[in-house]
C-alpha cells in the first residue's frame, strides 16, 4: 500500500511525482525511477525524505530481490521506495540523469 506521494526536482527544475511505499514492499516487473529515501517525522506532523539512492530499471522486481547497495541503505536507515512508473528507457535514464544533478545520495557514490 502506498503511503502518498512526493516531487522531487531535478537539476533542471522540473519537478518528478513519486508513490511512496515502504522498502519492504513486494515489486510486480514494473519499469521505474526510483529513489531509496529515509522518511522521518517532522515537526508539523508530515514527514520529510532524505535521498540515500537514486537508479533506474526495466524491472522492479529484478532489481530489488538482490540490490547491490542494500547493505548501504540499512546503513543509512533507509525505510522507503519512491517509484515513478516509466516504461522508456530513455525517459528512465533522463530522468534519473536530473535527479541525480540536484541530489548527492550517499549510495549513489
Amino acid at each position: 500500500a502506498t503511503l502518498g506521494s512526493i516531487s522531487f526536482k531535478g537539476k533542471s527544475g522540473k519537478g518528478y511525482t513519486f508513490e511512496i511505499y515502504p522498502l519492504s514492499s513486494s515489486w510486480n516487473s514494473v519499469s521505474a525511477v526510483y529513489i531509496v529515501t529515509r522518511r522521518i517525522k517532522n515537526q508539523s506532523d508530515g514527514y520529510t525524505h532524505s535521498a540515500i539512492y537514486i537508479g533506474e530499471t526495466g524491472n522492479l522486481k529484478e532489481r530489488f530481490s538482490n540490490h547491490h547497495k542494500y547493505n548501504c541503505f540499512i546503513e543509512n536507515s533507509a525505510n522507503c521506495l519512491c517509484i515513478l512508473i516509466e516504461s522508456n528507457e530513455q525517459n528512465r535514464l533522463t530522468i534519473e540523469s536530473d535527479l541525480l544533478g540536484n541530489y548527492n545520495p550517499p549510495c549513489n557514490g
